[in-house]
């Protein structure tokens, strides 16, 4: 049995509460008026059954009461109701426990410079990326849509021809592959509604005139300029600009849309936005139906007459199974370029949009005192140099002890440092100058007109000077190369002072990059090669002096001219030149070879250089240039 004071099961209801006689007499008179002697007599009844359950309760939880005794029962009226069943109280539930208390509105702290806020309770969210550059966002162009059918063929076309053609040398392959690619870049800009404006017209004729060259001649070092700024060219034509940011920037934008290019070309093929894909197909079998049909009848031509094969020899590029790695290489070249170039006119970067802080305009005395003294000190220098071309060749000889021609080399690169650094001045002095008023502007303008006219002259003088020591020691490489550049300063400086100082004209930047692509074809056109030995073999003929050392290591764009050499100068001159044309084995393809190379060929083929047994090249006098250039 339990004890009356242990606690009672936590899930176990209450018992009932016995019922005290004062609460029943109260109960009993509140319903008498309404129930009468009824009510009176039930309310006794249910008294009495109250109190014989707490009896009960007390014998069974005392254990007084033995089993099987009898209660004790009370009398009950004749005609007196049955007492009804104790009500019981309703058990009352007990308390369960809720769900968990949400975390308050704690304070959160701020977030960290760059994170995303996050409001309280959200899951973590990564920093938001730094912003853009001014200068990317001013510039960046519109996603193109995805490239059209027309575009992909030419790109894949532009591909083969770089397979088939491109590998064996240079010549008029690199003019093939880059008439291809701009078939493709020109279906670009015309599926996005690009217009060809004129001055693009004209960056495209530079790039082809510019690639003309490795088809015309073989001196390496004017080819590899000549391909430079054909590639440079080319970028500014398919980006456009007439601002200095633009012209500058322009032409070497094309290789960012190299990884563009061809991700933009693999959206198209996985057919999200293809236009009718199904149009590309008819246009790949007809190819393949028209290889295969000329492949078979071309080679029955060519078993049926030997001149067909030996012609188709000469046309059809060498496709042996070692090659077909290196093959595959210049395919993946030429796509990827006809790629890049094809995204590029489709969603140029505007470079002449890039924003350009400008200069901060100085006072007229800070401004004008350097211009002044500079201006001074190349008037007293170009008077200097009037008064020794007046004196002549022989008061220079008395009064330095030097020749004219080491005269002219005394001072020939100082020169040349001087107009490139006056332009660099110029260029600064433009953007500081002071326009506070029509004042300044007019002081301006004297100012940079009056340096920019001497700086013309110091050039003449260094062109002259540099005309003295090529009469005296002949023509190299390194010579002209400067003379070329020294040129096309001056006609630099001559474009400054027509557009940019007494007029500021937008004409400028564009007439300055148009200034550098002609001379650059320029002087890849003149053959530099060749004029170093035709002027060479002149002085030899006047003068009966030649370095055939140095003649010897000119490319075969010499060979006409070296061939009218005696027959042992003729021998040590054209030695290596031979070794490397026409004893080179077999000749190559037509379209990897210039046209002076094939010159060349056929006449070392007609009169061939003859052994090198060291005799020739003794009695032709063989030495080295003692001048350093």
């Amino acid at each position: 049995m339990s004890s009356p004071s242990e606690p009672e099961s936590a899930g176990s209801p209450p018992p009932p509460r016995p019922v005290p006689d004062a609460e029943r007499a109260e109960a009993a008179e509140a319903a008498a008026p309404a129930g009468g002697a009824g009510a009176a007599v039930a309310a006794g009844g249910a008294a009495a059954s109250g109190e014989a359950a707490a009896s009960g309760g007390k014998t069974e939880a005392g254990g007084t009461a033995e089993a099987g005794a009898e209660t004790p029962k009370t009398p009950k009226a004749p005609g007196a109701p049955q007492p009804g069943p104790t009500p019981q109280p309703a058990p009352q539930p007990w308390p369960q426990p809720g769900p968990p208390p949400q975390p308050g509105p704690y304070a959160q702290p701020a977030p960290a410079p760059g994170l995303a806020y996050r409001p309280p309770g959200s899951p973590y969210r990564p920093p938001l990326p730094p912003p853009e550059p001014a200068w990317v966002t001013a510039t960046e162009p519109k996603r193109p849509a995805l490239p059209h059918p027309r575009v992909l063929a030419a790109a894949g076309a532009c591909g083969v021809v770089s397979a088939l053609f491109l590998g064996d040398g240079l010549g008029v392959n690199l003019l093939l592959v880059a008439v291809v690619a701009a078939v493709g870049a020109g279906l670009a800009a015309a599926a996005v509604g690009r217009k060809v404006r004129p001055w693009t017209a004209v960056w495209a004729a530079g790039a082809m005139l510019l690639l003309a060259v490795p088809a015309l001649y073989e001196a390496g070092w004017p080819v590899f300029l000549a391909m430079v700024g054909a590639v440079a060219t080319g970028s500014l034509a398919l980006h456009g600009g007439r601002r200095w940011p633009g012209v500058l920037l322009g032409p070497i934008g094309l290789w960012e849309h190299l990884i563009p290019g061809v991700a933009w070309s693999l959206l198209a093929l996985r057919g999200q936005g293809m236009p009718a894909r199904a149009k590309v197909m008819p246009i790949l079998r007809a190819v393949g139906v028209t290889a295969v049909l000329l492949v078979i009848f071309g080679a029955l031509f060519a078993g049926a007459d030997s001149t067909v094969a030996d012609l188709f020899d000469d046309l059809m590029p060498d496709l042996e199974a070692g090659n077909l790695p290196y093959r595959f290489v210049m395919f993946f070249f030429g796509l990827t370029m006809a790629l890049a170039a094809a995204h590029a006119a489709a969603a140029p970067r505007r470079w002449d949009r890039l924003p350009v802080k400008p200069g901060t305009p100085r006072g007229r005395l800070e401004w004008a005192l350097p211009m002044i003294a500079m201006n001074l000190l190349f008037g007293g220098f170009v008077v200097v140099q009037l008064v020794v071309l007046i004196g002549g060749r022989g008061q220079i000889m008395a009064r330095t002890g030097l020749t004219p021609a080491e005269y002219a080399r005394q001072g020939f690169w100082q020169l040349l440092w001087v107009i490139v650094l006056t332009m660099v001045v110029v260029a600064v002095a433009r953007r500081w100058a002071p326009r506070a008023n029509d004042g300044d502007r007019l002081l301006v303008r004297i100012l940079l007109t009056l340096l920019c006219t001497l700086t013309l002259v110091v050039a003449v003088a260094a062109l002259y000077r540099m005309q003295l020591y090529m009469d005296a020691f002949g023509l190299t490489r390194l010579r002209i190369s400067v003379a070329a550049v020294e040129i096309w300063l001056g006609v630099v400086f001559v474009l400054v002072i027509a557009g940019g100082v007494v007029t500021a004209q937008r004409w400028l930047p564009r007439a300055v990059v148009l200034s550098a692509v002609v001379a650059v074809a320029v002087f890849g056109l003149i053959s530099p090669d060749a004029l170093i030995a035709e002027q060479n073999v002149a002085r030899y003929e006047r003068t009966g002096t030649i370095d055939v050392g140095y003649l010897r290591g000119l490319s075969a764009d010499a060979v006409p001219a070296l061939d009218r050499l005696p027959a042992d100068q003729r021998t040590c001159a054209l030695q290596v030149i031979s070794a490397e044309t026409a004893g080179a084995g077999e000749p190559l393809p037509w379209y990897a070879m210039s046209l002076s190379e094939s010159r060349a060929r056929d006449i070392l083929t007609a009169r061939p250089a003859g052994p090198d047994r060291g005799a020739a090249c003794h009695k032709a006098g063989f030495r080295e240039y003692g001048d350093g250039y």
